[in-house]
């Protein structure tokens, strides 16, 4: 029943807001509710560690290792998110109260959204729940109502809407085959165990469909160009939650198809992963060079570590672990820059980079978060995702994949030099505003955001490890 719950509290926490005529309380119960599933997914990460499985609803509801880590990444996310909210939606908007409740219920809704997909055990809710996930956090990416912000809502929403459309004809495929194959159950497993008995183009033709139209909303390349509007133009903490999550959740459902598509013989599946995840990457870098806002920066970054988790998930059982890894640094590091970009648009009131100077003499802890996060998500040693990407370097080696290597540290180098261009110019320098103080919520979700950042890139406790390790049999056949 833990399961249930923790869809359901942020959906109590949706009506409270929708109801409540007092602001603070609206953001307490929201504060509130997100600690609870934090607590709760914890809870469920810890059983999995020690039951492997866990079902509720027989063949509707359950959780496995996979589906546990994307619940602990999601809950912590939202955690940061709702507390970074309080002090940052106060100060950067000058909306009525009833405004803002507004964004509290619509960013409740989105959260409910987000934790279903993980625990149906069904591919068709799941593609309803992820549907859930566009349509709700469309209204948050298009909060601030400006022509540029309803812009990036409508393209992310048309173009997402369309990639699902993709998708559940993949789906369809799959199921079909499963009726023809006289197998009523439409679950993860029994579609793992009923492949090898699928019409091999069939099967093919589905593998396609579900990885292009899934892949338009993970931000795959080329189908990514509604991302970098959406997740610079949403409110920072929804940026956070979008860039952070959300996408690693969307790839959730491939990688949980992965042991289906891994049976096509030929490496059909791994082979599209490793093209189009060095794509992603290698433009992902070169677009960051000539980016001109520095949330479309980290935007840009988003992508290239999609393309990153897809060259692991391409390496096979090698990289699987390293992938695993790196989309735990990943949802870490990408909610912490983003949340440090939020700090420096704080002090200056402005994303363009060119007109953003001597950052550190405006405000100390948002030119240092921002400076050390942009080195943490960019591969830089002792952060997390340092030692992720290490592991994805090793697995390249272990799997004879030589090409794969060179041109993966080629991008990465590439991408590393342009976060830091950007970052040097914005951080040092004579100042080019006054200073300023940053509200108390912002700098303690800061604090909390670093915490597994640093202490992942020094060491990596049993129980997580247990965790990742129980993780790779999902993607396996």
């Amino acid at each position: 029943m833990i399961i249930i719950a923790v869809p359901l509290i942020p959906v109590l926490a949706a009506l409270v807001a929708f109801f409540s005529r007092r602001l603070n309380i609206v953001r307490i119960v929201s504060v509130l509710g997100s600690a609870a599933t934090l607590i709760l997914t914890l809870i469920v990460a810890q059983q999995i560690t020690q039951h492997f499985r866990i079902t509720v609803l027989p063949h509707w509801v359950g959780v496995n290792g996979l589906s546990a880590l994307i619940l602990v990444l999601q809950s912590f996310v939202a955690f940061t998110a709702t507390v970074y909210s309080w002090g940052y939606m106060k100060r950067v908007t000058s909306l009525r109260p009833q405004r803002q409740q507004h964004f509290y219920v619509n960013l409740n809704l989105f959260l409910a959204s987000l934790f279903m997909v993980p625990i149906f055990l069904q591919p068709a809710l799941t593609w309803v729940a992820v549907e859930l996930t566009t349509v709700l956090s469309v209204f948050l990416v298009g909060f601030e109502n400006t022509p540029k912000a309803l812009e990036a809502a409508w393209k992310y929403a048309v173009i997402t809407i369309m990639g699902a459309t993709v998708a559940v004809l993949g789906i369809f495929l799959l199921l079909w085959g499963l009726l023809n194959l006289h197998v009523s159950i439409q679950t993860w497993n029994t579609l793992k165990l009923a492949a090898p008995r699928i019409p091999l183009i069939q099967l093919k033709l589905a593998f396609v469909l579900i990885f292009i139209g899934f892949g338009t909303k993970v931000g795959i390349v080329p189908m990514h160009t509604w991302l970098p509007d959406a997740h610079s133009q949403a409110p920072t903490p929804v940026c956070a939650l979008l860039s952070g999550i959300e996408v690693s959740t969307i790839l959730y459902v491939i990688m949980r198809l992965w042991p289906v598509f891994e049976q096509i013989p030929g490496g059909f599946a791994q082979n599209w992963a490793l093209v189009f995840g060095l794509i992603s990457v290698g433009t992902a870098a070169l677009l960051m060079i000539q980016v001109r806002d520095f949330k479309r920066l980290f935007a840009f970054s988003t992508v290239e570590q999609m393309g990153i988790l897809l060259v692991g998930l391409g390496l096979g059982p090698a990289g699987h672990y390293a992938m695993l890894y790196q989309l735990l640094t990943h949802a870490f590091t990408k909610s912490l820059v983003f949340y440090s970009a939020g700090t420096a648009f704080l002090a200056t009131s402005t994303l363009d980079i060119a007109s953003v100077r001597g950052l550190i003499r405006i405000s100390p802890i948002a030119a240092g978060s921002l400076l050390l996060s942009g080195l943490a998500i960019a591969g830089a040693p002792p952060f997390a995702v340092f030692l992720s990407e290490l592991s994805i370097f090793r697995a390249a080696l272990i799997s004879r994949h030589v090409i794969v290597l060179a041109l993966l540290l080629a991008f990465l180098t590439l991408a590393f030099f342009g976060v830091m261009r950007h970052l040097n110019h914005m951080v040092f320098g004579q100042p080019s505003h006054p200073p300023i103080t940053l509200p108390h919520s912002v700098v303690l979700t800061l604090v909390i955001s670093w915490i597994p950042v640093l202490a992942f890139g020094l060491y990596l406790p049993i129980s997580v490890h247990h965790l990742l390790t129980l993780t790779t049999l999902a993607l396996r056949r």
